[in-house]
């Protein structure tokens, strides 16, 4: 348990740092942070083999951490620079990783879930035993995308993990008052089976992706994860903490009572598994990893104007179509 609060901590000062240098003009564009559901990224992608796919939204940096892209290449893709996951192209909400799996931070609503979904069609088409893991928002499960997503998924019982990181609002939007049913609920009907969990618990979380990643690598087929989280700071950089449609009361409580750090700190100091001179060490061991990581995107370069076209499009596959028995044409 202590490689799961260190991780945290490094999540946790990743975002700090983030946020530092957004506020000092060093990341432009937008930039939305994960602070307050650090166990989500962890619980969920520490169960998968490096060869499993992961996908996400805009919310993107602690999971690209997560499933093993280095801390350096993170921070300069945040700061727009050559050294970046994505060649400093693609910024905070397109962070990438295809040598260990992450397949992207993804800018538009709902957008990944087609994609995963078209993974795990792949992964089927190619007979592995691959799991691809799907981030979403709360608000995208009102996307059309979401329901086509999932009852083909079922249909093919493809092995895509769909989970919500169900934070309580679609940017300044409540939950409750976009939907009659809440997040747990939304799969009905695609006959995808539905899970929930308290997302602030990083060991909980772990145990039911650990369930999970087993079922659907044994062929159970699709899965859907409610894991309920909650956001500290704002939608995004450009979005007030509280005031606007949080209270200031409510965020300082579920800080108080709900941060997935202190929840698994307290655990492990109340079982004299872990001392505060431990705690200082990760803690600084963390702030090395990130301070080293914005010295590599400062001392990075900008992209040349030669790489503008590089990447922008693919290889096709020239006969068209896959077929599902394994025909290639």
């Amino acid at each position: 348990m202590h490689s799961f609060l260190r991780d945290m901590l490094l999540y946790r000062r990743f975002e700090e740092a983030a946020e530092e240098a957004y506020a000092i003009g060093k990341i432009g564009g937008f930039c939305h942070l994960h602070i307050g559901q650090e166990a989500v990224a962890l619980g969920m992608i520490g169960p998968l083999r490096q060869e499993d796919y992961v996908l996400t939204a805009y919310r993107d940096h602690t999971q690209a951490l997560a499933k093993g892209v280095e801390a350096g290449p993170v921070m300069a893709e945040l700061f727009g620079r050559a050294g970046g996951s994505a060649l400093g192209k693609g910024g905070s909400m397109h962070i990438f990783g295809a040598d260990v799996g992450f397949m992207g931070g993804h800018g538009i609503v709902g957008s990944q879930i087609p994609l995963a979904t078209g993974i795990g069609w792949a992964i089927r088409y190619r007979g592995g035993d691959e799991v691809c893991v799907c981030f979403l928002g709360d608000a995208a499960v009102n996307q059309g995308a979401f329901w086509e997503s999932l009852n083909m998924a079922a249909v093919w019982k493809l092995p895509v993990i769909y989970v919500v990181e169900n934070n309580e609002y679609g940017m300044g939007t409540a939950f409750r008052r976009v939907s009659a049913l809440p997040v747990v609920e939304r799969a009905g009907g695609t006959g995808v089976p539905a899970h929930a969990v308290d997302g602030q618990d990083v060991l909980a979380s772990w145990r039911l992706m650990e369930r999970l990643v087993a079922d659907v690598r044994s062929g159970a087929g699709p899965q859907y994860v409610d894991a309920r989280t909650y956001r500290f700071k704002g939608h995004s950089m450009s979005d007030p903490v509280s005031g606007t449609y949080r209270s200031k009361e409510e965020v300082e409580g579920r800080k108080r009572e709900d941060d997935p750090i202190t929840r698994l700190r307290d655990r492990l100091l109340d079982a004299e598994l872990l001392t505060k001179k431990e705690l200082e060490a990760m803690d600084g061991e963390a702030r090395e990893v990130v301070n080293e990581a914005v010295r590599f995107a400062g001392e990075s370069p900008p992209p040349s104007p030669e790489e503008l076209y590089s990447h922008a499009y693919a290889e096709i596959n020239e006969h068209g179509r896959l077929f599902l028995d394994g025909r290639d044409r």
